[in-house]
């Protein structure tokens, strides 16, 4: 019996991949995007690392060098930030934090509340100035927030709400609510309405669906949602320094901004304050990162 040359082939021989003459001219393009995007980010990452430098480097001075590394490691800065006193000699930096973690988190809980049943109503009721409200919640959000500062502040001394956290809150989550509506009422189109059909041959209220089918299937634009409040509510500082007058009331924006006066800058403090509030918004984000995305571009198609 005779054998074919095939046979006698050996198979790593014959599963070698043959290379392709001026391979390595096609794959240029990517190492060159690949490069460019290196280098932006580097670019981008440089400003971060300064900061990072100042606040552990010792001392208060703008010294500038290319290199982004501290040349020695101290916590003088944050233990100065988070020592600090009144002129009455009390601690009041666990209050001032406490003070933004708490206004943060009841504006955005707060705003999100009102967000959510407006958004709700304007996804799926029809009712005379749906688009006229729709319009001006989108028209608000071409100004900027120091223009209500005025009749803000007017109306919360009127209250007798000013140098108090519920002022606060009461403003940030009503200022945030515009914006969120728009972000929630994208994410209630996309979801089927048979499923609120079937709920109601079943027997549920439209309370019901909204609260045990809508916002469950809501969560990730829910979770977008809530991380920009919370962002917007503890990073704001015009209105926190100017609707709160003791030291025990001001947020950490306000206390950080502490380090620049008339004359100079403490730059060392700055940096530190500023590594410290950014701090609770990374975290957040890293924990919210699976609804990102989903929450951020399902809103965009209408399915």
């Amino acid at each position: 019996m005779s054998t074919s040359p095939e046979l006698l082939a050996s198979p790593a021989a014959s599963e070698t991949p043959v290379a392709r003459p001026g391979k390595w001219k096609e794959s240029l393009p990517g190492l060159a995007r690949h490069g460019f995007l290196i280098v932006f980010t580097g670019l981008t990452l440089w400003p971060v690392m300064w900061v990072l430098k100042m606040a552990f480097e010792p001392g208060q001075d703008f010294a500038f060098s290319i290199s982004p590394i501290p040349s020695t490691i101290s916590f003088e800065n944050f233990a100065r930030l988070i020592g600090k006193t009144d002129n009455a000699g009390n601690w009041v930096f666990a209050r001032q934090a406490l003070n933004s973690f708490v206004i943060a988190l009841s504006s955005s809980l707060l705003g999100i509340l009102f967000a959510a049943t407006a958004a709700y109503a304007f996804s799926r009721f029809k009712f005379p100035g749906r688009r006229a409200g729709l319009l001006a919640f989108l028209a608000t959000q071409m100004f900027p927030g120091t223009m209500m500062m005025i009749p803000l502040y007017l109306l919360l001394n009127y209250l007798g709400l000013l140098d108090t956290r519920l002022g606060l809150v009461l403003v940030y989550s009503t200022t945030s609510v515009p914006f969120s509506v728009w972000m929630l009422k994208g994410y209630f189109d996309t979801i089927p309405k048979e499923l609120e059909e079937a709920a109601l041959i079943d027997g549920a209220s439209q309370t019901r669906i909204f609260w045990q089918i809508v916002l469950p299937l809501s969560a990730p634009a829910i979770a977008v949602t809530f991380l920009f409040s919370f962002m917007s509510a503890w990073n704001e500082y015009i209105l926190a320094a100017k609707f709160m007058d003791s030291e025990l009331h001001y947020t950490l924006p306000v206390v950080v901004n502490s380090a620049i006066d008339a004359k100079s800058v403490r730059w060392g403090d700055f940096a530190a304050g500023a590594v410290f509030v950014s701090a609770p918004i990374v975290a957040l984000f890293l924990a919210l990162q699976r609804y990102i995305v989903g929450g951020l571009t399902a809103g965009g198609v209408k399915g």
